[in-house]
């Protein structure tokens, strides 16, 4: 064995890596792992019933096949939305990790439970970041919704397409739905180069959370513009209004 191997194999003896989820050590048999194996059993889908349209988990008693009031208001160029976890221990813990803490390794293990639940769409897709804006991107490093694009346009080889800029806006959090509504409300520009090689096109917006869909809402209404055929949303995890646990967490858009 090579000395910096054994070197590796002392940290993890003496500096045991602790999961990301829950803050537990990770296994020594999991090797690398930003994740433990038990926290990776708890992410949990978004529970069916759910709306077709924006997966909102409906009650037992509402018809299938029918989307829920949640979308009603959505434009008609937002076809769908799809998330691969509900936003609850531990996927709340990974969420914060990657869009606050700079653990960017995470985006691959969020990544591909996200390629596991595409959205269906009528024609080969591009993928489309939901952009952050200046300011954090310089605070971050990066802009997590990109981080989570670049992982999954190799996860389903699909070209990815940096279309959308955030010019300024404040922060989503701690924001009520009405306000969110209205601070996103014009928050996003095209990038006037892309429009070109996105018109009548599908497209993927990808970003790390859905909450109330208003950031959805209005970054699709700028892709209308430019001439997108459809619109799809597809995010790492959805919060669920009406579940004990969400309802219990920090909000994080």
């Amino acid at each position: 064995m090579r000395s910096t191997e054994v070197g590796r194999e002392l940290l993890r003896l003496f500096l045991p890596r602790a999961c990301l989820g829950c803050g537990e050590r990770v296994a020594p048999e999991e090797g690398e792992a930003l994740v433990c194996g038990r926290c990776k059993t708890l992410l949990r889908s978004p529970p069916s019933p759910w709306c077709p349209r924006c997966q909102m988990t409906l009650g037992t008693g509402h018809p299938q096949g029918e989307s829920c009031l949640e979308c009603q208001g959505w434009p008609e160029i937002l076809a769908s939305s799809r998330s691969a976890v509900v936003l609850e221990p531990p996927a709340d813990a990974l969420v914060h990790a990657l869009k606050y803490q700079g653990w960017r390794g995470l985006g691959a293990l969020m990544a591909r439970r996200m390629a596991r639940t595409r959205p269906g769409t009528r024609e080969d897709p591009l993928l489309v970041p939901v952009p952050t804006t200046l300011r954090r991107q310089r605070i971050r490093g990066y802009n997590q919704a990109e981080i989570l694009a670049l992982d999954l346009s190799r996860l389903l080889d699909r070209p990815l397409l940096k279309a959308l800029r955030r010019p300024g806006g404040a922060s989503q959090v701690r924001l009520t739905p009405r306000e969110r509504a209205r601070n996103v409300r014009e928050a996003f520009q095209p990038v006037v180069e892309t429009s070109s090689r996105i018109r009548g096109r599908s497209v993927i917006l990808v970003d790390d959370v859905l909450t109330t869909g208003a950031t959805a809402r209005s970054a699709a209404g700028v892709l209308g513009k430019m001439g997108v055929g459809e619109v799809h949303v597809l995010t790492f995890a959805r919060a669920m209004p009406y579940s004990e646990k969400s309802r219990r967490l920090p909000d994080l858009r």
